[in-house]
């Protein structure tokens, strides 16, 4: 989790047996956005964040063929918090690491 995703999201996903590392956990709250995309790559996890400049990072990564494990977007006024936590849960259940290398998914799912 980007260290910008409300922590209901997190405690909500974990109360469903979900596997969640935040970035305060992580210690990398301090990160610019690039170093935290390149610490979920090296940790071996997608990053789930609510930052426009994530993601246009995670599309330049894309356009230059730069290897990432995957970002998950969601505009902040474009999705509820429960609507986060079902998309997120489903996603976690449907895909795996190699699934989600080099990609960029968007929620809400319709």
């Amino acid at each position: 989790m980007d260290h910008h995703v409300p922590s209901a999201i997190t405690l909500g996903l974990r109360r469903r047996g979900v596997d969640v590392t935040t970035t305060q956990e992580d210690e990398a709250t301090q990160f610019d956005d690039e170093t935290l995309l390149e610490r979920a790559t090296q940790l071996g996890r997608v990053l789930y964040s609510q930052d426009r400049d994530l993601l246009r990072i995670a599309r330049r990564r894309l356009g230059t063929g730069q290897d990432f494990s995957g970002l998950i977007y969601a505009h902040q006024l474009n999705i509820t918090i429960g609507k986060a936590i079902r998309d997120l849960e489903l996603m976690a259940g449907v895909l795996d690491l190699e699934d989600m290398r080099n990609q960029i998914e968007f929620i809400p799912l319709r």
